[in-house]
């Protein structure tokens, strides 16, 4: 089995529709893909209408979580969107993107960048609007040659010169509602150093302790030196460990599927889950 968990459609800031990802991951070869949109579910309807047969949905979101002043992403998997905390929580910090993303765009017309909230929301369309968003109209305007080099401490990166901090749910507080929903929590890509400020091991500990289900280790933004000291750390804490491609469509180079996770861990996760199940395609339009 090849199974993709952590993939992002237009829902949040992919550049492919939620039907276009399923039926790219089906053409990748994939059995399993995860819809891991920022803070929002509205994918899921278009996914599971448009899934291939032979092909399974995990339906999932990925948090904006923050703790001791460092920004981080807890996946969460097979949870039940329709459970009112978390839901609340969800639409708290989704909410707060639009003000947030206007804020980013104040402070690069101070810096001389004539970005505009009308080019920023023509960018994320009906996604969940953020960086990435802001980041692509960077690019357009020839400010900077690539997405990933928006996010600097000149321009997007945590702390940067033109970054305005949202509303973030603290992670332990993420884990507690996602158990509360039935689902499995997953920290994403935790040592992905060039984001910025990563959490230190101590603090994954206490999300362990706190039930935190496994940590995303094979991803793009982890080297191998890094992926062999997060296999260490996972076995010594009990967590799980899955592997992502992160898809984000045209908006980053990584491909669907190019980094999977083991069908023994994706059994554990479907098995600890009791808000949602796997959804089989059946030969969607």
């Amino acid at each position: 089995m090849r199974i993709d968990l952590h993939c992002h459609s237009t829902a949040s800031d992919g550049t492919d529709s939620p039907a276009e990802l399923v039926r790219g991951a089906a053409a990748a070869g994939l059995d399993v893909v995860a819809l891991t949109d920022h803070d929002t579910t509205r994918g899921y309807a278009e996914a599971i209408a448009a899934l291939p047969r032979g092909l399974t949905l995990v339906t999932g979101a990925e948090l904006s979580c923050r703790v001791d002043g460092v920004s981080m992403h807890m996946l969460a998997y097979l949870f039940d969107p329709e459970e009112p905390a978390l839901l609340a929580e969800r639409e708290l910090v989704r909410d707060d993107r639009v003000p947030r993303a206007q804020g980013m765009i104040a402070k690069l017309n101070e810096l001389g960048v004539p970005v505009s909230w009308e080019q920023v929301a023509r960018i994320a369309g009906d996604g969940s609007v953020g960086r990435p968003h802001v980041a692509t109209a960077l690019v357009e305007l020839g400010v900077v040659p690539s997405v990933g080099d928006a996010f600097t401490q000149d321009w997007l990166a945590d702390g940067g010169r033109a970054f305005v901090q949202k509303h973030e749910t603290d992670p332990f507080e993420a884990i507690r509602l996602v158990k509360g929903a039935g689902g499995v929590t997953v920290f994403a890509h935790p040592a992905a150093a060039k984001r910025g400020r990563t959490v230190p091991e101590s603090t994954i500990a206490e999300l362990a302790a706190a039930g935190l289900d496994g940590i995303e280790v094979d991803h793009m933004d982890h080297d191998e030196d890094t992926r062999v000291r997060l296999r260490g750390l996972a076995a010594d804490l009990g967590l799980l460990v899955t592997g992502s491609s992160d898809y984000h469509g045209s908006r980053k180079t990584v491909a669907l599927g190019e980094y999977t996770t083991h069908p023994d861990v994706y059994g554990e996760i479907t098995r600890r889950a009791t808000g949602a199940f796997p959804v089989p395609g059946t030969g969607g339009a």
